[in-house]
């Protein structure tokens, strides 16, 4: 005997195996979704993805060696919200697999020596607090040692507040160092992906002597209601999603996911120094 699902019942779909795309509406089959690198193949819409996929996506096979990984946050406020810092922490931890919100270290891009930092979303937002600041700081100081490129995929809601002023501490830091690596001539890409907010994007985010963003990425330094309510006027379609945003002069171009990393090694095989000629050679 065969069973039959009562009329007008509707049968859902395991979130294992399929995913709707929030755009179109598209029931996508995480396989085909994952090798179509996480982008709609009928809207193009971009999911979020992780840091440690994006490193591979962008990356040559083999060639990512990451740097600080044992660098984790203090609580140097004994900060409480809904729950304690550290707890929080170690929420983020478990729901993201990352020990904090960006993954750095050396790799290389169309044959060409890199230093790469990539932030996760999904920790904490891609908060910027003390770890962050210093894991990129430390990127652009071994970029300018060894003579090549800094590239920075940022995703970010901003500072991260259970840190204080110690968070907001860490725009001035980076940005000196990216000044360091402007004086001696160094290139620095800045990759916005969605979103890219608060001190990420006044600070380092669009700092790069070449500046991307993934379609339809949110960049903006405060939210549309924030902003709408501050300049009393109401803000145009599309306002802070990537197309607006380099029409506008702000960005340089808007990249597609599955070109990016051909665009990332167009733009450092053209900017690279001299000195590292011989790096891009082996």
């Amino acid at each position: 005997m065969r069973l039959r699902m009562p009329f007008g019942r509707r049968k859902e779909l395991p979130s294992h195996l399929w995913t709707q795309c929030p755009d179109c509406g598209e029931t996508l089959f995480n396989k085909q979704l994952a090798r179509n690198m996480n982008v709609c193949p009928k809207c193009d819409h971009h999911f979020k993805v992780g840091a440690r996929e994006r490193i591979e996506l962008l990356v040559d096979k083999g060639s990512f060696v990451e740097h600080d990984a044992g660098l984790v946050s203090g609580d140097p406020l004994s900060f409480v919200d809904m729950k304690p810092y550290p707890q929080r922490i170690e929420a983020a931890r478990l729901k993201s697999g990352a020990v904090d919100a960006v993954i750095t270290g050396s790799a290389r891009i169309g044959r060409g020596p890199v230093e790469l930092a990539v932030m996760d979303f999904e920790f904490i937002g891609g908060s910027m607090g003390s770890v962050v600041g210093e894991k990129i700081t430390r990127a652009a100081e071994r970029a300018l040692g060894s003579r090549v490129p800094l590239v920075v995929v940022s995703a970010s809601g901003g500072a991260r507040m259970q840190e204080g002023t110690l968070a907001l501490m860490q725009m001035a830091k980076i940005v000196a160092a990216l000044g360091r690596l402007s004086d001696a001539g160094i290139p620095y890409i800045s990759v916005l992906t969605d979103p890219t907010t608060g001190g990420v994007l006044a600070s380092y985010g669009s700092l790069g002597d070449v500046v991307l963003a993934e379609p339809k990425a949110l960049i903006g330094f405060s939210g549309a209601r924030v902003t709408d309510q501050t300049i009393g006027e109401r803000l145009p379609a599309g306002f802070q999603r990537a197309e607006f945003v380099m029409a506008h002069g702000f960005i340089d171009q808007v990249v597609p996911r599955p070109q990016l990393r051909d665009r990332l090694a167009f733009f450092l095989a053209a900017l690279r120094p001299r000195e590292t000629d011989a790096k891009w050679a082996l």
